[in-house]
This record gives structure tokens, C-alpha cells and sequence, in this order.
């Protein structure tokens, strides 16, 4: 089966535990016109079999992913460089406008995207009180939904994944949980850490093409 049809296999049919009150989740493929677009993605960027190494990020956030489906991917990259048009409002996102910037120097999605699937530690967002929630920002949150993650990383490690390396979007907390999930399941040989879009965007754009070329010099290692 290809990457494509994986993917879309996975994010359909994930289950999340439903006792994480207060906190709602985030599941934006559950929408018909939502998986419609990220359908499309997958079959234009990944309708094959070829092996790719992983980046994950923290969760999806409701203006990103939460939007079209697609980790890291605004509605306004998804139709300025993925060329996918979309019924969403075409609004944009710090972190999309990063990713995406990088992977124009990189060679353009096409080339990215042969190379490397973008996912989530966990795949699914949090909400709480209208605002996005990481799943490490409460003990309580992660204690209930660590089986769920450790299960879906398991079934994406399935696909035709390479395990020498995966990289982590993240530099604190996302990258301190997923180091401890993998010394203790064994899944990669080791994890390279890669700051996060936002942060970059926010509190360091003015040396935006450093961060940038910080991200290439590490994927194109590979």
C-alpha cells in the first residue's frame, strides 16, 4: 500500500480516548471536506512507497493542521505551494510560513516531501477554552493519553519509515518526551532536535535564513 493511502487509512481511523474533560480534541479529518483536501495532498506527495524519515512535531494546532489536515500547512501554503485548491478560509500560520520557506530552499515540496513525512508525537490537537493545548502542558492530560501515543507512533513506524534517525520539532518538552518514549520503546538510533517554527518566527525572525539553513544542513545530511 502507499504512503498515501497509510496515511489516510491512519488518520481515519484513529480512536482517541474520550475522557481528557475539560480538554477537547482536535480530529479535523472527522470533517468530510477536511479529508477531502487532505486526501488530495497525500496522493499528490506521497502516492508511492519510497522510504522517508520522520520530523514530528508537538500536536496540531487549530489554525495549521487543525485547519486542512495537514501538519504544518496553512490554508495559504496549501494553495500557494502545494497548488491544492480548498474551500478554507485562505488564512495563514507562523509555523507553516517557516516550514514552508524551508522547504522551498530545500528543493520545493515535491523533492521534500519524496524525502520526509512531517507528523506528531501526538497526532491529534488539544483544545481548551478556545485556545490550542500542547500534550505535555498537563501531567494529567499526557498520563491519560500516553497509551494512545505510543500506540499511533507504533503504527506509523509501520509504514516504510527509516529508524537511523528521526527528527524532533521541539527543543524543550517535545523533544525531553520523545527522547524518553524512545530510550524506553527503542524505536529510532537516535534523535536529532530542530527549534521550533513559532518560536523562530516570533522571537528570532531577524535571523530567520540562519534558522532556516539550520533545518537544511541537518535534513540534507541525509
Amino acid at each position: 500500500m502507499s504512503w498515501a493511502e497509510n496515511i489516510i487509512s491512519f488518520y481515519k481511523e484513529l480512536h482517541p480516548p474520550d475522557s481528557i474533560e475539560p480538554v477537547q480534541w482536535l480530529h479535523p479529518q472527522m470533517d468530510d471536506k477536511v479529508l477531502s483536501i487532505f486526501s488530495q495532498f497525500y496522493r499528490k506527495y506521497f502516492n508511492d512507497t519510497y522510504s522517508r524519515y520522520l520530523i514530528l512535531g508537538i500536536n496540531p494546532g487549530r489554525f495549521g493542521a487543525g485547519v486542512t489536515g495537514v501538519n504544518f500547512t496553512a490554508p495559504k501554503q496549501l494553495l500557494e505551494h502545494c497548488k491544492i485548491d480548498h474551500p478554507f478560509k485562505n488564512q495563514s500560520e507562523l509555523s507553516a510560513e517557516f516550514i514552508y520557506r524551508m522547504i522551498l530552499d530545500y528543493g520545493g515540496p515535491e523533492k521534500f516531501y519524496s524525502d520526509y513525512f512531517i507528523g506528531s508525537v501526538c497526532p491529534l490537537g488539544f483544545v481548551l477554552k478556545g485556545k490550542n493545548l500542547n500534550y505535555y502542558d498537563s501531567k494529567e492530560l499526557y498520563n491519560k493519553i500516553e497509551p494512545f501515543i505510543i500506540q499511533n507512533l507504533e503504527k506509523l513506524l509501520a509504514f516504510n519509515v527509516k529508524k537511523d534517525v528521526c527528527f524532533c520539532i521541539g527543543e524543550a518538552n517535545n523533544f525531553k518526551y520523545l527522547s524518553s518514549l524512545n530510550a524506553r520503546m527503542q524505536w529510532f538510533e537516535k534523535i536529532e532536535v530542530l527549534p521550533h517554527p513559532r518560536f523562530i518566527m516570533q522571537y528570532k525572525r531577524k535571523k530567520l535564513e540562519e534558522y532556516i539553513q539550520r533545518y537544511l544542513i541537518l535534513l540534507k545530511k541525509k
